[in-house]
């Protein structure tokens, strides 16, 4: 006999309007040359929030490992000697993971769905998130 159960999908309007669970993570350190630092998230998110505390790094982010390779990210940060900390504004994203790469202290704060993960239609070769080589990276 068939069992069709039935969940929410990533589109499921409800898992948005609810407040998020709260995740946060913090002191990641993700200078290390050459290579990136990635942070998984245990649900599919609502909001995400970076903030980098080094004065003097800049902080590469990215949605996949692929797309910091290829040039699809966003920095968050400021110039050496600017003397400031950097923070993202409150990302309205839904995303499985981030890529972190260029700084050595940064925090990432989220409001999480209740959405497992595999719930992502996945184009990477990985198959955890979004590729990052079609421009969502």
């Amino acid at each position: 006999m068939a069992s069709n159960i039935y969940t929410a999908g990533l589109n499921n309007v409800g898992s948005y309007q609810v407040s998020g669970i709260p995740f946060a993570t913090s002191s990641v350190d993700c200078k290390s040359p050459g290579s990136a630092t990635k942070i998984s998230f245990p649900y599919v998110t609502k909001w995400i929030y970076v903030i980098n505390n080094s004065s003097n790094d800049v902080c590469k982010v990215g949605f996949s490992e692929n797309g910091l390779a290829l040039r699809n990210w966003f920095t968050v940060g400021k110039p050496a000697g600017a003397g400031e900390r950097g923070n993202s504004q409150v990302l309205d994203l839904k995303i499985t993971e981030l890529w972190l790469t260029g700084s050595q202290d940064v925090d990432i704060v989220a409001g999480l769905t209740n959405l497992s993960t595999d719930r992502v239609l996945n184009a990477s070769p990985s198959g955890s998130n979004w590729s990052g080589s079609s421009g969502v990276g």
